[in-house]
């Protein structure tokens, strides 16, 4: 897929387009059509409405829309589609710490939760390596809760930039969710705003920020993945806002 090369510059336009669905949920809008047409030939056409309504919910739950990524070499861009619920000052998970990892000293975690209605396709919000991939299995709390980071299902990622700064982000399943896909291996070099995986359905993504480095944006915030900066690695200085 080509690359849409994007700017402020006068000149020029875009205009709206469908999004597409991912790959990974054709399967399930297919079956959710089929079923609805079963229903409908059956002549349940209260229940073949309903199904309807689902089939609608699926192709959008899995759509993947275009995101027009800034490309600063400090900014750190969100991973998913949601709503910032959490910041605070934690320990790395112990999977990601160490020396070869995100190391031992506390540091912020912003935390985005997907509700059923947002973009599910997570992207990483940096270019680098994909130094570390863990996969931990666990439980299905609901993903809002602080200590779904230490017992849902979830899958980490640590990526270490060109300059040697690293940044993890972790995808957590939640009440509904059952499954976390990553779409890319260790080793791999990615480009920031990336597709890297999906959760299904609805979630949590976390982000551990570098020391030194405080978030950009503010408790109650929506974030698009891939277009939201949340962060400027090095850049401390604490926002405040009003919601209205």
């Amino acid at each position: 897929m080509s690359s849409i090369i994007s700017s402020n510059r006068p000149g020029g336009g875009i205009k709206w387009q469908w999004p597409s669905i991912h790959p990974e949920g054709r399967k399930f809008l297919l079956i959710a059509a089929i079923v609805t047409l079963c229903f409908w030939l059956l002549g349940w056409e209260i229940v073949g409405w309903l199904m309807f309504g689902v089939t609608l919910w699926v192709g959008a739950f899995f759509r993947d829309p275009v995101r027009v990524t800034p490309t600063g070499g400090d900014v750190v861009i969100a991973p998913a589609d949601g709503l910032i619920t959490q910041i605070a000052e934690v320990a790395p998970p112990p999977e990601i710490a160490g020396a070869d990892g995100l190391g031992e000293a506390p540091m912020l975690r912003v935390s985005i939760f997907m509700s059923v209605f947002d973009v599910h396709i997570n992207r990483t919000p940096v270019a680098g390596t994909l130094r570390k991939l863990v996969y931990i299995p666990g439980k299905f709390l609901n993903a809002d809760l602080d200590k779904a980071s230490e017992e849902n299902e979830r899958q980490h990622f640590v990526v270490e930039r060109a300059d040697g700064v690293r940044i993890g982000f972790t995808q957590i399943a939640g009440l509904v969710a059952r499954r976390i896909m990553p779409f890319v291996t260790m080793g791999a070099e990615l480009a920031t705003g990336q597709r890297v995986g999906l959760i299904r359905f609805g979630s949590r993504v976390d982000v551990y920020l570098p020391v030194g480095t405080t978030p950009q944006v503010l408790l109650g915030q929506r974030t698009l993945a891939g277009e939201t900066v949340i962060a400027r690695i090095g850049q401390a200085a604490i926002i405040d806002g009003i919601g209205q």
